[in-house]
């Protein structure tokens, strides 16, 4: 006798689904130039806020050390390249799990004002660089007062 099974299409999409969750868990959140999984440009997480004065940057740049950030603005497009060293080769190969890559990190941003790269200011703090970015003089939100006229009174005969 033949066995019936019923169909069920959202079985298939639960394969789909865990399938591209796979896809996905592959690109880690930081891949690396020269050593990644497909040899793919870097990146590593990044906050870019704008305030009234400044344009702020926060990148995650753990394990990079502050003379290994290599930051410059050209056109208004703002480079950040970090490089992270190993400190020592392991030579066993019996890890079960490497997960911590080491190689160069490179983002790129298109700032959202003009600002003034002179005057930036650049902390890393606990693996994480915060950059300040001050607007340029004709970036910055200008006040234009308005004066009332005075009010002219009818002249009555």
């Amino acid at each position: 006798m033949a066995d019936i099974t019923r169909w069920d299409p959202f079985a298939e999409l639960a394969t789909l689904r865990r399938t591209m969750d796979n896809f996905f868990d592959e690109g880690r959140p930081w891949r690396v130039l020269n050593g990644g999984p497909s040899g793919a440009e870097a990146y590593f997480p990044v906050d870019l806020y704008e305030t009234g004065d400044s344009v702020v940057v926060k990148a995650s740049l753990p394990g990079v050390k502050p003379e290994d950030i290599d930051i410059s603005v050209n056109g208004g497009v703002l480079t950040l390249k970090g490089e992270s060293k190993e400190d020592h080769e392991e030579k066993a190969e019996n890890f079960y799990r490497r997960e911590r890559r080491h190689g160069t990190y490179v983002r790129q941003f298109t700032l959202p004002s003009e600002v003034d790269s002179a005057r930036a200011k650049a902390v890393v703090e606990h693996g994480v660089l915060k950059l300040t970015l001050p607007k340029s003089e004709a970036a910055k939100p200008k006040t234009i007062r308005v004066q009332a006229k005075p009010m002219i009174e009818a002249k009555t005969s």
